[in-house]
Formats: C-alpha cells, sequence, structure tokens
C-alpha cells in the first residue's frame, strides 16, 4: 500500500537524519583537532561544509549561534569564516569548532518529514576540554539528495535568559 510505502520513506528519511546529527557532531570534534593548523583546519572544515550543507545548489540559510554583526550565513565562504575565523570580512569570528569541542550530542524534540524535507528542533550540547557544556537551541532543515541528506537551513541560538 502507498501508506506503507510512505510510512518506510518517513522511517528511511529519519534515520537519515540521526545518522547526519552523528556526521554533524563528529565533523566538529574533528575540526577542533586542527586549532593549531590553519592549513588543516580550512581543509578539514571545507569537506565539512561541502559533505553536510547544501551550498552547491545555492545559498544555506544559516544563522549561527555566536553570529551577532554578520548574523546571517548564506554561502560558503562565511559558513567557513563562522567555523574557523579567520577572515578578515567577519572580524567578530574567532572559530566556533576550533574551541575546541570533544563532544557534540544532539537532543531531538521533534523531527518532522514531508516527502524529501525534514526539519529537527532540538538542543545540542557541546562539552569542551574542561568537560564544561554548553546547551544550544538548534532547527535543522534537511534536504534529501540521493542516499544522504544535506542541510538547507540552520538556525541556532543560545537558550532566553531574562536579564
Amino acid at each position: 500500500s502507498s501508506a506503507a510505502s510512505d510510512e518506510y520513506k518517513r522511517q528511511l528519511m529519519k534515520k537519515l537524519i540521526l545518522d547526519f546529527q552523528s556526521k554533524w557532531a563528529n565533523g566538529i570534534v574533528e575540526i577542533g583537532k586542527t586549532k593549531n593548523n590553519l592549513e588543516e583546519s580550512v581543509s578539514v572544515t571545507t569537506k565539512f561544509i561541502n559533505e553536510l550543507y547544501d551550498f552547491e545548489n545555492g545559498n544555506v540559510q544559516f544563522k549561527p549561534t555566536k553570529a551577532s554583526e554578520d548574523q546571517f550565513r548564506n554561502d560558503f565562504d562565511s559558513a567557513l569564516s563562522y567555523f574557523i575565523g579567520n577572515n578578515p570580512s567577519f572580524s567578530e569570528d574567532s572559530g566556533f569548532a576550533l574551541n575546541p569541542w570533544v563532544n557534540v550530542e544532539f537532543k531531538n524534540e521533534s523531527i518532522n518529514i514531508y516527502g524529501d524535507i525534514g526539519m529537527a528542533m532540538g538542543n545540542y550540547f557541546f562539552t569542551d576540554e574542561n568537560g564544561d557544556i554548553t546547551k544550544v537551541e538548534y532547527s535543522f532543515v534537511y534536504k534529501r539528495i540521493g542516499d544522504t541528506v544535506k542541510i538547507v537551513l540552520h538556525h541556532s541560538s543560545l537558550p532566553y535568559t531574562s536579564n
């Protein structure tokens, strides 16, 4: 039946997203390991962005956590700068992924699937070398491309505080 087929496709898409989140988390940790070698940082981060974000098909809607002057990083160069810094056009960037983080864990509040589009929202937790954990809220929209998914929208922010 087509209902069973649709459910299978939804479950497959959900699995692709969960696998993707592990890949994204591991990629952030790997980038951090390159923090003392800019050439390696550029190489590893370029591969990370090209594999996980859909910039080859145009702009990606990207609002990273710690961007306030240039809040939206919708092209490859501005995304690369956010992750590893060293771009005079984005003086606020110190390289989020170079912290370095030793672990990133996704806790999905919900995952919704609409055909080849999947949306995940929740918190992810970044653990630094001292064991301190930063909780960040995220919404990612993924587009299925062949046998994988890529990010077409990434919004993350620190939780609201009233002070």
